[in-house]
């Protein structure tokens, strides 16, 4: 999923804004979706899609990991079949001198730790 956000330590990043990349994979059991073909039976993605797109257009943050806790939250608070899930925050622009593809974070989290 790509967003443009205002994320991040600088004031010209929350000012300008930039391009934020998020990987999201959702950990929850799918014996029932995949044999009843019953969408209540898993995850509307395109309702986890928006949530993340509100959370990373939304107010601004300093650090990446907050943002992935962020997003982590509103899926345990949003969608109750989620077990786990791991959440990955490319930043292509990070004001790093240097070459390099994208500063990214990736942070791991289970239900049981947001209850």
């Amino acid at each position: 999923m790509e967003f443009f956000g205002r994320h991040g330590v600088l004031p010209e990043e929350q000012r300008l804004g930039q391009r934020f990349i998020v990987d999201l994979v959702m950990n929850l059991d799918l014996h029932k979706a995949g044999y009843t073909d019953d969408l209540e039976a898993s995850v509307n993605y395109a309702e986890v899609f928006a949530r993340v797109k509100e959370i990373v257009e939304g107010v601004p943050v300093k650090l990446l990991e907050c943002l992935a806790d962020r997003i982590a939250q509103a899926v345990f608070e949003g969608f109750s079949l989620v077990e786990s899930l791991e959440v990955t925050i490319h930043k292509p622009g990070a004001p790093i001198p240097g070459i390099f593809k994208d500063a990214q974070i990736k942070i791991r989290r289970q239900r049981h730790e947001y209850i």
